[in-house]
């Protein structure tokens, strides 16, 4: 009796949720609009002569547009094989097809942005410096400055965390000292341990007179948050936003998540990295095994790039105009010894620039003695398979290091059926076995590396927000380094990647849908 009547509240409280009605809106929406192709469908052959134009005309642009050419082949085929609601499924999902006043919107605030951090360039000598030191990085600083407007620094320390429990640990260390401001920005914030103790320090500093602010992403919050979560913590003081809303109208937005990590403390000190907000990111609920997840924790003048970069999308998700970012920049002390070069960065669907990808694909051209790489999901377009698989026909090390236990069986699928053409072409894929491995990580040649938020999938590298660090001669990247080899002797190395007929058949046809997932 017990369980029907739990069986029952949760069905009821089901059907009385925000995702229910959403689900349905959509649902609904959808139907109408097939119910109506279908129909004019038989009606007349003149529609059916309109239909054909149309998707003509979306093919032939399909064809000629600049995007990544596995993005053309699955949009091809579903328009191909699916006629009458192919072409609505390429406006409503495709890359680059967001609502162009929204567009607008965001790259205007960038543009503001932008401006701000590339004056702030121009005071600093570390530019100067890095030319000199590195015509690689001098490139990089050069292409991500044009590109982006993110300066490099030199006047900064940093600390690398290789497990969640040891970022908490020291989160919420910081959160405590704060004095002016702390703002968050997360793609997860799921209620629980993990949770409550961040916002048992903010409510407390919020009472003290600091300025709280929370950015978390809509859809990642969709089944953990409730639609009046801002407002509850607007009775504690702190100021509290979705990004990117979802309502019951369709949009083609809704495509575009922020998937960003990003905390900053007083303009001084910033955290980043793949951890978000719950329990599983500190082992503290099991998920998958073990959670294996990177933070980090840099101080001095590159927060400043964070800083304006989490105003960027407070400003694009609140529309609020008033904000004046040199009201949160912070006066530091360079750090007692040199600890190398920093480039903060977060990269945008909603422009022509994939920042993260062209970075990746950088480091890997470059790379002399080695690459080590961790990523939950490997999903690659031919450009960065084809760099990791030259790669490795230079003689580089080059190494990819993937979970075990997978999150997402379907995705898991895909990123195994990637195996084979870079094992077979002298690229070493390891798996790691205590669990799932959430970090995001690239370094190369004990000098260059970049930590943050960016899976290497197509999600990550052209539909979502991100962010993340380029460190260069950062002491860090050894630790970094030493956690890779670590991982590695956990791991199990995949050198016979075969899989029986039924499985290969379904991962090829997996392979070629991979973009749109």
């Amino acid at each position: 009796m017990k369980f029907l009547l739990n069986t029952l509240y949760r069905i009821l409280n089901f059907l009385s949720s925000r995702i229910f009605f959403v689900l349905v809106a959509f649902l609904f929406q959808f139907a109408i609009f097939a119910a109506m192709l279908f129909y004019f469908k038989d009606l007349t052959v003149y529609f059916y002569a309109i239909e054909i134009v149309i998707h003509t005309i979306v093919i032939l642009y399909i064809i000629n547009d600049n995007m990544e050419p596995s993005f053309k082949i699955a949009w091809l085929i579903v328009i191909i094989f699916v006629p009458y609601l192919g072409s609505v499924f390429y406006f409503f999902f495709a890359r680059g097809n967001s609502k162009s006043y929204l567009r607008k919107r965001f790259n205007r605030t960038a543009e503001t942005t932008k401006k701000i951090l590339m004056a702030d360039r121009d005071k600093n000598t570390a530019y100067d410096k890095i030319k000199k030191e590195s015509s690689h990085l001098g490139g990089i600083c050069r292409y991500f400055g044009k590109s982006g407007g993110f300066p490099v620094y030199e006047n900064s320390c940093s600390e690398f965390f290789s497990v969640g429990e040891l970022y908490f640990e020291k989160l919420l260390e910081e959160l405590k000292k704060a004095e002016k401001f702390i703002f968050i920005e997360s793609f997860i914030i799921h209620e629980g341990k993990m949770w409550s103790s961040v916002l048992d320090i903010l409510r407390e500093k919020s009472a003290s007179g600091v300025e709280v602010k929370i950015l978390y992403d809509d859809f990642g919050c969709f089944f953990t948050l409730s639609r009046k979560y801002p407002k509850m913590l607007r009775e504690y003081g702190i100021e509290s936003t979705a990004f990117n809303p979802i309502k019951i109208m369709f949009s083609l937005i809704y495509n575009n998540r922020n998937h960003c990590k990003i905390c900053i403390i007083d303009g001084k000190t910033a955290f980043t990295g793949g951890i978000n907000f719950g329990d599983e990111y500190i082992n503290a609920k099991e998920r998958f095994g073990h959670w294996k997840d990177y933070g980090y924790m840099f101080r001095g003048e590159a927060v400043w790039s964070y800083t304006n970069i989490f105003l960027t999308h407070w400003i694009y998700a609140t529309k609020q105009k008033n904000i004046n970012p040199y009201d949160y920049k912070a006066k530091t002390e360079p750090p007692k010894e040199n600890r190398g070069y920093l480039i903060p960065f977060s990269d945008s669907p909603l422009d022509d620039e994939v920042l993260s990808h062209n970075i990746f694909t950088n480091i890997i051209d470059n790379a002399d003695r080695y690459v080590y790489i961790t990523t939950p999901y490997l999903i690659l377009d031919n450009r960065l398979s084809g760099a990791l698989i030259m790669a490795a026909k230079r003689g580089v090390d080059v190494r990819v290091m993937t979970p075990h236990i997978p999150d997402k069986k379907v995705v898991f699928q895909v990123t195994r059926g990637n195996y084979a053409q870079l094992i077979k072409n002298g690229v070493r894929v390891y798996e790691y076995t205590p669990g799932f491995l959430h970090a995001k990580s690239i370094i190369s040649d004990d000098t260059i590396g970049v930590l943050g938020s960016i899976n290497m999938d197509y999600r990550s590298l052209y539909l979502h927000f991100e962010n993340g660090v380029i460190l260069y001669n950062d002491p860090e990247i050894l630790n970094v380094k030493k956690d890779h080899i670590e991982i590695m002797e956990k791991s199990e190395e995949q050198t016979n990647p075969t899989a029986a007929f039924p499985l290969r058949i379904l991962r090829s046809v997996l392979n070629v849908f991979a973009p749109l997932m």
